[in-house]
């Protein structure tokens, strides 16, 4: 099977790859932390974030600190799976044209 059918379409976006990259390494990460570390409006982030968790690729933690909203984001058991089997058909593409 060639790799590029095994990729999958959800995370296309470098900002979906960094959003996934982000949340594999950590085990949840706020909404701020996300817009740091990947350099993105709130907009942005948001869509895509919402993207994500309609795939069932993530979970949204809301809650408050002090008086303050705080919304985090973790993986899901799917999210993981589907994440590293992109992660792997990226890898054997790249593989195959050393």
């Amino acid at each position: 099977m060639n790799p590029i059918e095994q990729l999958n379409k959800v995370f296309d976006s470098r900002i979906r790859l960094g959003i996934m990259s982000s949340l594999l390494v950590n085990e949840k990460v706020s909404f701020n932390e996300l817009k740091e570390l990947i350099g993105v409006t709130d907009g942005n982030l948001a869509s895509h974030l919402k993207t994500l968790e309609d795939n069932g690729f993530l979970k949204v933690q809301k809650g408050f600190i002090g008086r303050k909203t705080n919304t985090s984001y973790s993986v899901t058991k799917a999210g993981e799976k589907a994440f590293k089997q992109h992660l792997d058909a990226l890898e054997k593409m790249i593989r195959s044209l050393q």
